[in-house]
């Protein structure tokens, strides 16, 4: 056994389990009682790209169509910064296209040009709904058989139930918050799965490596050696994952916020789980040296064992 301090995770594991309970029953309410805010991707809207005699800031184009009561419109620049990709969650209309052009010629002083104005249908947005859905699902399917195959059962229901649990809680407070669900955010839910996973497959590794050395330390305990010897790898990746996501947040700008608000989540919900649900499940499920360790070879004797 090393010969550092252990952490006694598992010694908690009754009140993280309890935690992890009433934030996803809390997920749940959000969900079925707000819904996700869809954005037009899903919903359905009108894409109106205008171009600028000048570069505008796109902080004064998004107040001044609040102001003109086009609320919840997403503004863009659309390759240069004299174009502007403006998304409406409304039905296109014969004069939507110069009505909003209006609005925005009485507080520029140069020329503003209408280039293109087009509507996604909501058909569109039913089947982006429903691939996306599937997608998940078949996410969490392949998740399931790899670790099956690589670990044992045992560990790829643990790994599910993690990443449930990230994905859940991730949905969960953007339906809280009503935060714009589009398409990116949906990317960024299936890269919380994809980093969920990669801790918890770390996670996985040592403590089947251990179960095979400690052969004689109860499964607790050896769960808890493993988590304490992943501690620093786990918190340095999530640490330095979630300074690029901060940067995005802040700098990347109004398109990509959404995707970085899910990583954020998704990130600090994942490395939690990594710890408290994949193994707390191992627990439940009665995991023990018998499931991991290798069989003794002829001719050793089981005292000259680790």
């Amino acid at each position: 056994m090393p010969d550092k301090k252990v952490i006694n995770f598992m010694g908690q594991r009754k009140i993280a389990a309890l935690f992890s309970l009433l934030l996803m029953i809390a997920a749940v309410i959000a969900l079925s009682t707000k819904g996700l805010n869809f954005g037009l991707d899903f919903t359905g809207g009108t894409l109106i790209e205008v171009n600028y005699s000048e570069p505008e800031p796109l902080t004064n184009i998004r107040n001044t169509l609040k102001e003109a009561g086009y609320n919840n419109a997403v503004v863009v620049h659309f390759g240069a910064e004299t174009d502007v990709l403006v998304r409406l969650p409304r039905g296109l209309s014969n004069t939507l296209g110069s009505e909003m052009i209006d609005s925005l010629r009485q507080q520029f002083d140069g020329t503003i040009e209408l280039r293109r104005i087009e509507f996604v249908g909501p058909q569109v947005g039913e089947e982006l709904k429903e691939q996306g859905g599937l997608a998940m699902l078949m996410a969490l399917g392949l998740v399931m058989l790899y670790v099956t195959f690589r670990f044992q059962l045992k560990f790829s229901v643990g790994a599910v139930a993690a990443l449930v649990h990230d994905v859940l809680i991730t949905l969960g407070f953007f339906s809280l918050l009503q935060l714009d669900f589009d398409l990116t955010v949906l990317a960024a839910v299936l890269a919380v799965i994809g980093y969920s996973l990669n801790d918890t497959i770390v996670v996985s590794d040592r403590i089947r490596e251990n179960f095979r050395k400690l052969r004689k330390t109860e499964s607790e305990a050896i769960i808890n050696i493993s988590l304490t010897e992943t501690l620093s790898r786990t918190l340095v990746t999530s640490l330095t994952t979630l300074l690029v996501l901060f940067a995005l947040f802040i700098f990347g700008g109004e398109l990509i916020r959404g995707f970085a608000i899910a990583l954020i989540v998704g990130v600090v919900v994942g490395t939690y789980s990594s710890i408290y649900v994949a193994a707390n499940v191992l627990l439940l499920l009665g995991i023990s040296k018998q499931d991991l360790v290798l069989p003794v070879k002829e001719g050793v004797e089981v005292n000259d064992l680790p």
